[in-house]
């Protein structure tokens, strides 16, 4: 495949952009609005001029994540704020919902109650919940890229009640 716009001969990474080929670089640019996109296409530029991100094997977001991953080894949140958190000034600060993350953890751990029932009482799925009961951004952690980072928020419960929970939730299955 040859791309349309710089006319590099892709034959592994074919992109289809609406009804054009374009290589992975110039496909990762195209704007999305179809009158854009032609005025795009229209640019050439000699795909000489891309090839060092090619030969390199530069990946486009690659600095976006290092940065992210950055930010996440400081203790600072990269997604959005988990049920009982609010952002303030870029930090999380737990908020009105706090008390009811807690309640879902003791509750979940000293009543004989299944994750469906807590779920319906609670107005969350399933899944909802199990996320809220697995969380360990409620320990003060923040997970990023599969690595666990000290946060620079407080934590919302106490490691023993999470850790009790967890083991609840394992003995599920069997």
């Amino acid at each position: 495949m040859v791309c349309e716009k710089c006319g590099y001969l892709d034959n592994e990474k074919e992109k289809l952009v609406n009804d054009t080929k374009l290589c992975s670089i110039c496909s990762h640019f195209a704007p999305e609005k179809k009158e854009d996109f032609s005025s795009y296409i229209s640019e050439k530029i000699d795909w000489k001029h891309l090839d060092s991100f090619r030969k390199y094997n530069q990946n486009i977001g690659n600095k976006l994540k290092e940065g992210m991953s950055k930010k996440a080894g400081q203790g600072n949140l990269m997604t959005r704020p988990p049920l009982g958190y609010s952002v303030e000034n870029g930090k999380l600060i737990q908020n009105q919902d706090a008390s009811k993350v807690h309640s879902l953890f003791t509750t979940f751990l000293n009543k004989d109650i299944s994750l469906n029932q807590l779920s319906k009482e609670n107005n969350l799925s399933v899944n909802g919940l199990k996320k809220i009961l697995t969380n360990r951004t409620y320990l003060g952690e923040i997970k990023f890229a599969g690595k666990l980072n000290k946060a620079t928020h407080s934590p919302l419960i106490s490691a023993e009640l999470f850790y009790a929970v967890q083991r609840k939730i394992s003995t599920l299955g069997k």
